[in-house]
């Protein structure tokens, strides 16, 4: 008896110190409400629910979560959108695209994943010569700003996509952009520009430049530009980075440390006589911060772009050697100008006066660069080749839709794209560097064609202008037999382009210009708000004469 009672003892023990599950917990506690209120059982349950009150909270919670999750999900689903995208179709350009069509696709191109020391630049005269002395040596000390490795720097989202202002250029952007129509891009335009950057890669010189038988600071900004426009930097998502990012990089640092601060004087090694090359240097240290956030590239640019509005003429044009003193008014001279301006203002730099600076540049493209239906070369003339380079210069400054970019537009109308300097317009006989003005031309008449809410007229204009230039450009390319190797040891395909007029010792630069325009698909888009680019002319007339409505991007210019 007493055997049977120490073993019972020893299982309530055991019972008692026994870890019971959460469901007999539950089951217990159940059992014990049954019971009377003033027995053990009762008392028990009470203190067991007690207990277990955080867990059956959380129990229910999360089946309640679970099955609200459930049918928000079974909703949402029955409620697919199909967006319907039509195309328009140009009857009258049907021929060219039908030719560009037949274009061989080459083999080795990549597709995106989808989602001199001489530079003419400014010459619409052919008998135009910059002045190439040398930098007089400095007698007091210089200092070169010398820059951190880019691949040290922590890569952000490029302003590049600021809002409302222009596209983004990752590989999803550029698959998208290149995948055809009547108003885009395709495989054989990407496959041209792939074999210019790889090609740049190739003639790179060892001190990151490219020389290449004109001006190496201009070269390797025009280079740079070219890079950039494809998204290519240390560290971006480009399927080529491993092989563009330190031709980038190298490139870069030759530009920032071609940068020379003496006291309140900012100059540029191995800058051209005229000093376009400074200009055109810091357009593309403007948007290289702009892409990759290199501090040393914000120092630098911000002094160029101070020197640069300083230099400003007080008619509110530009000059030669950036002379503020002469009221010239050089309208090559000033579109470089410009488009270093509003790259470095994109980016998030504003030098001390550039926003008066902005205002007396759209003074002066309307009253001193205008007549006659076109821009002209200097203030006073009559038009030239440059009226792409003042109307892309107003779509960039927001005017878009002023008489003056309406009336460059139909001047520039019958233009189409060419190596040859008579063929450009037999009429109006531009002038005599055709494959600058096509630079400008490609952007003026992208961004009137493809914006919102452009004429009908516009876009037929702009897609006769893509269907030629689709087929002239990728025939044009001088392709050399040999190829470049990749890290991997993969072969690719390489090109340049050379033109036929006087200006034919300068193929990086010939190169250059044709891939940018190869690429103004993805660059920037078509549109942009007024609120990006707001500003007041002179006068006092608000850039936002078209208030409330889009106008011309702020494009590569």
């Amino acid at each position: 008896m007493e055997e049977n009672e120490e073993i019972f003892n020893l299982e309530e023990i055991k019972e008692r110190f026994e870890e019971k599950g959460f469901f007999r917990r539950m089951g217990d506690m159940f059992k014990g409400f049954k019971m009377p209120h003033n027995t053990r059982e009762y008392k028990e349950a009470l203190i067991e629910l007690q207990r277990l009150a955080a867990p059956i909270i959380a129990f229910v919670s999360v089946t309640l979560f679970v099955g609200v999750l459930m049918v928000v999900t079974a909703i949402s689903g029955q409620k697919k959108q199909t967006i319907e995208v039509q195309i328009a179709e140009v009857e009258d350009i049907e021929d060219i695209q039908e030719e560009t069509q037949e274009e061989e696709v080459p083999e080795d191109i990549e597709t995106p994943p989808q989602e001199e020391l001489e530079i003419q630049v400014d010459t619409p005269t052919p008998n135009s010569v910059v002045d190439v002395t040398p930098p007089t040596p400095q007698t007091q000390q210089q200092v070169s700003v010398k820059p951190a490795p880019q691949d040290t720097v922590a890569f952000v989202d490029s302003p590049i996509k600021m809002k409302s202002m222009v596209g983004s250029r990752d590989p999803g952007a550029i698959g998208a952009a290149t995948s055809g129509g009547a108003g885009y891009g395709d495989a054989v335009t990407e496959a041209t520009v792939l074999k210019v950057l790889w090609w740049l890669s190739h003639k790179q010189d060892a001190d990151g430049s490219w020389k290449g038988g004109s001006n190496a600071l201009a070269n390797t900004a025009l280079a740079v530009l070219t890079y950039l426009a494809h998204g290519e930097y240390p560290g971006s998502p480009s399927p080529y980075q491993a092989a563009f990012g330190p031709v980038v990089q190298q490139a870069v640092d030759f530009l920032c440390n071609s940068v020379k601060v003496n006291g309140d004087k900012v100059t540029m090694a191995g800058v051209d006589g005229n000093e376009y090359a400074f200009l055109i240097a810091t357009y593309a240290l403007c948007e290289a911060y702009g892409m990759t956030k290199n501090p040393n590239c914000k120092d630098v640019a911000m002094q160029c772009l101070t020197r640069i509005v300083k230099g400003q003429s007080p008619t509110g044009g530009w000059d030669y050697k950036i002379n503020p003193k002469s009221t010239r008014d050089d309208m090559s001279f000033a579109g470089w100008a410009l488009q270093a301006l509003k790259a470095g203002k994109m980016a998030g730099l504003h030098p001390d006066g550039l926003d008066e600076c902005i205002k007396k540049a759209i003074h002066c493209l309307k009253t001193r660069n205008f007549s006659k239906g076109g821009f002209n070369y200097t203030a006073g003339g009559g038009p030239t080749g440059l009226t792409a380079t003042g109307c892309l210069a107003m779509q960039l400054l927001g005017f878009g839709n002023q008489p003056e970019v309406k009336s460059a537009l139909e001047w520039m109308k019958e233009w189409q794209p060419t190596f040859d300097k008579d063929a450009l317009d037999p009429k109006k006989k531009p002038g005599g560097s055709p494959q600058y003005y096509c630079y400008y031309a490609t952007q003026c008449k992208y961004q009137a064609g493809m914006k919102q809410g452009a004429s009908k007229g516009d876009e037929v204009i702009w897609q006769k202008w893509n269907a030629a230039m689709k087929k002239v450009y990728p025939k044009s390319i001088i392709e050399l037999q040999d190829k470049v190797t990749d890290k991997a040891g993969k072969q690719h395909k390489m090109g340049y382009f050379k033109n036929s007029d006087q200006f034919s010792t300068r193929p990086v630069m010939d190169s250059c210009l044709v891939a940018l325009q190869l690429m103004v698909y993805y660059r920037y888009l078509p549109t942009a708000q007024l609120k990006a680019t707001e500003t007041e002319d002179k006068d006092g007339a608000s850039a936002a004469v078209d208030k409330g409505e889009d106008v011309d991007v702020v494009v590569d210019i």
